[in-house]
């Protein structure tokens, strides 16, 4: 009985103990500086999305397709975030449709239109070889059901010359999508240009705009866009709800059959909550939007100028041509896992590529599409700010990413022989 008492005894002075080390635990990380630089993969909702969307969790629950007086406020709720919406773009409320994402977006609008077009004798698609999966994974199903597809190439700095678009165009064309700006190393393409060679011969032109969307302003008029994909969650909205834009006249067959909902186009339930939560982040994000380009863009040039100064670094995409946000690097003689996982122990948020594709050990399609070789590829760094990272954030990036860096290269064997001139792969 004694040795079960003193082992209770024990047993209760290392529970004690346990819980002193945890709170000290807790308040070395509560203590510890944590920048999140990983906006292209996602973003925090605002105060204002949030505050938006509480009502309709509870009091303003009702369905908007019934009749009664709390579905029809839901319903009245729904068109007024697609005016905000569509006010945003330039676009006709009537030309919005929501969706749950800017994936879903992507695969109605590519999916759609093919099948559409099909039936005219068109089954050819024209994208790029750095659009997001869902954009090649789409065209990659299609060319399994007979669909024929042309890849446009992209330059050293990930930019597409709009004349390649032209010449790949053939009287069997009936979709050209291209992404607006790249999520990885954040190139912004001549979408005009490329919209009004699409206008030229009258074949319906799709982007992706996730990336873009909140980050620069957009006009589907002036910019000759016939469809364009949104997702919430990429300005400070909600997770699970987006949005297509669909110019009138453009014939896209229903993604999802059902119920009459969105005019009849893609059938479910609408997320009022969402919806009303991703107009009101829209909105906030685009006010100001130059003003805040340019605090961003600041912010990024800095990471950029201090990190070029690591040996054998580079940096991926255009400079000017590029999102405010974006930082694409690569280091030799590193990986990016690494990386990554020695950042996050510093209280930085990164990523090594897409966050789509984060657990994949292949490189970077979009690395390898600028000519980067696969040991350089896997060495990358994507860093993506917003406008509420501080310049004190940007400050704490340049302190620890080089010596980060410094440290992998001095574990690598890898290094050694780059040093010695064995290994060169071109930085």
């Amino acid at each position: 009985m004694v040795f079960i008492r003193d082992g209770h005894i024990f047993g209760q002075i290392f529970k004690k103990l346990s819980q002193y080390f945890y709170l000290i635990l807790k308040e070395v990380n509560f203590l510890k500086k944590f920048v999140y630089a990983d906006n292209s993969a996602t973003t925090f909702m605002s105060d204002k999305a949030i505050e938006a969307m509480l009502p309709f969790f509870k009091e303003s629950f009702g369905n908007p397709s019934t009749l009664y007086s709390i579905g029809r406020e839901s319903k009245k709720t729904l068109e007024l975030a697609r005016e905000k919406v569509a006010k945003v773009i330039g676009a006709d409320p009537g030309e919005i449709f929501f969706t749950s994402g800017g994936s879903e977006s992507d695969n109605w609008a590519i999916k759609g239109t093919a099948f559409a077009q099909k039936k005219k004798g068109k089954n050819h698609i024209i994208t790029s070889n750095i659009e997001h999966h869902a954009v090649l994974h789409s065209v990659e199903s299609l060319a399994k059901q007979g669909f024929e597809v042309t890849y446009v190439k992209v330059n050293e700095n990930g930019i597409i010359d709009p004349q390649e678009v032209k010449k790949a165009i053939n009287d069997r064309t009936g979709l050209v999508s291209i992404i607006y700006a790249n999520n990885e190393i954040g190139t912004i393409q001549d979408i005009k240009e490329i919209g009004s060679i699409c206008r030229e011969y009258g074949i319906p032109f799709h982007t992706d705009a996730v990336q873009a969307i909140g980050n620069v302003n957009i006009d589907v008029n002036k910019e000759n866009i016939d469809m364009l994909s949104m997702s919430a969650h990429k300005f400070h909205g909600p997770k699970g709800v987006g949005a297509l834009y669909i110019k009138k006249g453009i014939k896209v067959s229903n993604f999802i059959d059902g119920g009459a909902q969105e005019r009849g186009k893609r059938a479910g339930t609408e997320n009022i909550a969402g919806i009303v939560g991703m107009a009101a982040a829209l909105e906030e994000a685009c006010k100001n939007i130059e003003e805040k380009a340019k605090k961003i863009s600041a912010m990024r040039n800095r990471v950029i100028n201090e990190l070029l100064k690591i040996e054998k670094s580079r940096l991926n995409g255009d400079l000017e041509k590029r999102l405010p946000g974006n930082i694409n690097m690569c280091f030799e003689g590193i990986e990016g896992e690494s990386l990554i996982l020695r950042l996050d122990m510093e209280g930085i948020c990164g990523s090594s590529g897409s966050a789509c594709t984060s657990g994949s050990l292949d490189p970077s399609h979009v690395l390898l599409a600028i000519g980067l070789p696969h040991e350089i590829a896997h060495g990358s760094l994507r860093l993506t700010l917003s406008e509420y990272n501080t310049q004190e954030d940007t400050e704490y990036i340049v302190n620890k990413v080089p010596g980060i860096v410094n440290y992998l290269r001095s574990i690598s064997p890898l290094w050694e022989k780059i040093k010695k001139g064995e290994k060169y792969y071109g930085i």
